[in-house]
């Protein structure tokens, strides 16, 4: 099968969606005009279509933390086609694959699957792949199944037509500055950056060209604090996490989206 490119079939957008998890919810990036809340690099991409449309620009984000692939495609697909967005952003499985026995071939089938549902509708689909986690300990040993489900990702966006924002690929989101301290969700300066590179994927002029520009060089650690750090996440955020795995739990048992339905964003 011939690669079909993308090309944005019904921009400038007016009305995006944003399904997903944690990543997309916004984790480690507060909202300062909604306490207790995130914003995120979704929230920052409507921001960022509103500013460059030329008419208004609705937005809803439906993307819960601690959801696994189905969960987001049985539980927010249908939701967005309903709403008849004209761009989604489908950012999932990444919980999936911190988890023993998953298959990420089958993963990606199911991704596949909602991607279709979403171009058959006529809508423009923005995919992600995972970060590589070849510095990040104990996660370091799911590198090679994020590697084959990232590689079904932009074979699915080769076979749809859907823009790819490339993780794997990005070097300055290596540096672990950019990350909260617990090693999964960035901070807010790493979302800024990771808006404008989500942008630049669907083809928008980003205002600020330095989001690929590395950080200044990082002092040393020492030993023993690089040591200490170490067994602080794995206090802090690597055992209660493996506790609610074993109760069957999620971090986003009982939570609703931050943004439901599609509102229309303030111009700036």
């Amino acid at each position: 099968m011939d690669a079909v490119q993308f090309t944005a079939s019904a921009a400038p957008w007016r009305r995006y969606i944003a399904l997903g998890d944690s990543f997309t919810e916004g984790l480690s990036d507060p909202d300062p005009a909604r306490p207790g809340e995130f914003r995120g690099w979704a929230d920052r991409l409507a921001e960022h279509l509103a500013a460059v449309s030329p008419g208004e620009v609705e937005y809803a984000n439906l993307a819960i933390r601690g959801r696994l692939l189905r969960q987001v495609v049985d539980e927010q697909v249908q939701v967005a086609l309903d709403a008849q967005p004209d761009l989604v952003s489908l950012v999932a499985g990444g919980n999936d694959l911190m988890r023993p026995g998953a298959d990420p071939d089958e993963l990606a089938a199911g991704l596949e699957a909602a991607v279709v549902r979403f171009r058959d509708a006529g809508a423009d689909v923005l995919l992600a792949t995972s970060v590589d986690t070849r510095n990040t300990p104990i996660l370091r040993r799911v590198r090679g199944k994020i590697a084959v489900f990232n590689a079904n990702i932009w074979s699915i966006a080769n076979r749809t037509g859907a823009a790819v924002l490339d993780q794997w690929g990005a070097g300055w989101v290596q540096d672990f500055r950019l990350w909260d301290t617990d090693r999964i969700h960035m901070t807010d300066e790493g979302h800024r950056r990771m808006a404008l590179a989500a942008a630049t994927a669907l083809g928008l002029p980003a205002e600020d060209d330095g989001w690929r520009t590395p950080l200044p060089p990082a002092p040393p650690r020492a030993l023993r604090a690089a040591v200490a750090e170490e067994a602080a996440w794995v206090r802090g955020f690597v055992a209660p996490w493996v506790a609610r795995r074993l109760r069957g739990r999620s971090s986003g048992d009982g939570r609703a989206p931050k943004r439901p339905v599609p509102l229309a964003l303030p111009r700036p």
